[in-house]
């Protein structure tokens, strides 16, 4: 078996189906042209930190029991958007992406602006399928008590790629196996 028929590549890649040929990129394209490639902080990081993109964009934002959108605020120099306790807002990142068939992109909120700022990712982690074919964006929430501000180019959360299995379900009886019944708390 040579390097190109590998499922696993040289570099990790993965093997597009049917194809034969290994694919070891994730596709990315700027929808403007000062948008940051996702990038590892280090090494060994199994995440791609990715930033708000709210240059000349509209950020949608939802109080639980209205959803409006507005622009960000660019009074002081650096675009930015205020978040209110509670409130949750979807951030733009400014490019699409296409991740190879198999595999998914799981968004994960930052530690650091999860345990300095108080910002929470409602529906963590997100995933963004092979198949989306649009812009990638961010749902947070504001978690603290107080107003939060959000800056064009701040890396608010990471991206961990992962490969995924597809099976059909298929209608049975499952038994019990062991004691671990009634969910939250079974195994004490």
């Amino acid at each position: 078996m040579s390097d190109g028929d590998e499922v696993n590549g040289p570099t990790g890649g993965f093997a597009s189906e049917g194809s034969g040929v290994t694919t070891d990129a994730v596709v990315f394209e700027r929808l403007y042209p000062d948008v940051q490639l996702p990038n590892r902080a280090t090494e060994h990081s199994a995440g791609y930190d990715v930033c708000a993109y709210l240059t000349g964009t509209k950020t949608r934002f939802s109080s639980g029991l209205q959803i409006f959108e507005r622009g960000p605020d660019d009074s002081e120099g650096v675009p930015f958007i205020s978040l209110m306790p509670g409130q949750r807002v979807v951030v733009p990142l400014g490019f699409k992406a296409r991740v190879p068939r198999g595999v998914e992109a799981q968004i994960r909120i930052r530690s650091s602006a999860a345990f300095k700022k108080g910002l929470t990712m409602p529906n963590a982690p997100g995933t963004i399928d092979a198949d989306y074919p649009d812009e990638w964006l961010i749902m947070l929430r504001n978690d603290s008590g107080a107003t939060l501000r959000i800056e064009h180019g701040e890396r608010i959360a990471q991206i961990v790629l992962a490969r995924h299995t597809v099976l059909p379900w298929v209608e049975g009886e499952v038994g019990i196996t062991t004691s671990r019944t009634g969910g939250v708390g079974s195994t004490g």
